[in-house]
């Protein structure tokens, strides 16, 4: 198996061993012209590829790499990047789509029920210019004029942090400063909907899953086995 980038080339070993990959550098990089060279950056024990720029691998001693998913971004809540982590890790690591499976479902299951804990839902957006000149409201500037408002600074630059709340009208409306939320309800269903789901549908569609499978109220089935090197 290859699978190649604009500036990288990932092959599978196969029955290969090292002596025959380092062979097999020298003799590419003997006819690579000028100053080119092929570097070899490691061995990978998994991998799962989403598209080109996005996917994620674990190293033989466990190492981690992931490019173009949610959890290395700050502006998603910690609870979506944990789960997507997780998620990771049981298909890389354990080699098990029905474990990462179990543990979306885990998670939808205890959001639903309001056993989430606040802090795990902050979402933390940064304001990049005065409030005055944003066109359209996002729920990020809608807390920001709110804590103005409340008689805090607001200035550009700033981190923003918000807590979707259960209610009407649109996140906008019930996007309130995570300073200000004691004694209200966390929309549920924004953050499965919003948040943990599409962190990890990207990995578990490939893996065969659908959204509705990932739910705990659904019917839960198998749909791969385990998940090898092969």
């Amino acid at each position: 198996m290859l699978v190649h980038n604009t500036d990288s080339l990932l092959c599978k070993l196969g029955d290969k061993g090292r002596n025959e990959i380092d062979d097999f550098l020298k003799k590419v990089n003997e006819d690579m012209p000028g100053i080119m060279e092929l570097e070899l950056e490691g061995f990978y024990k998994r991998g799962v590829f989403i598209t080109k720029k996005r996917y994620a691998m674990v190293t033989e001693d466990g190492k981690m790499e992931v490019k173009g998913l949610e959890f290395v971004r700050r502006d998603w809540a910690a609870l979506a990047k944990r789960t997507q982590e997780e998620v990771l890790r049981a298909v890389l690591e354990e080699g098990s789509p029905e474990e990462a499976a179990e543990v979306v479902r885990s998670v939808t299951k205890d959001v639903q029920q309001g056993k989430a804990e606040l802090e795990d839902l902050i979402i933390h957006t940064q304001l990049k210019k005065p409030i005055e000149e944003y066109k359209t409201e996002g729920p990020h500037v809608a807390a920001a004029r709110r804590l103005k408002e409340a008689g805090k600074e607001v200035e550009p630059g700033m981190t923003i942090s918000y807590i979707v709340e259960v209610g009407s009208g649109n996140v906008g409306d019930r996007a309130i400063p995570a300073s200000e939320f004691e004694e209200r309800d966390y929309d549920a269903d924004y953050y499965i909907e919003h948040q943990i789901l599409p962190a990890v549908l990207r990995v578990m569609e490939v893996l065969g899953y659908t959204e509705e499978e990932l739910r705990y109220e659904e019917t839960k089935q198998t749909r791969l086995g385990t998940f090898g090197n092969d």
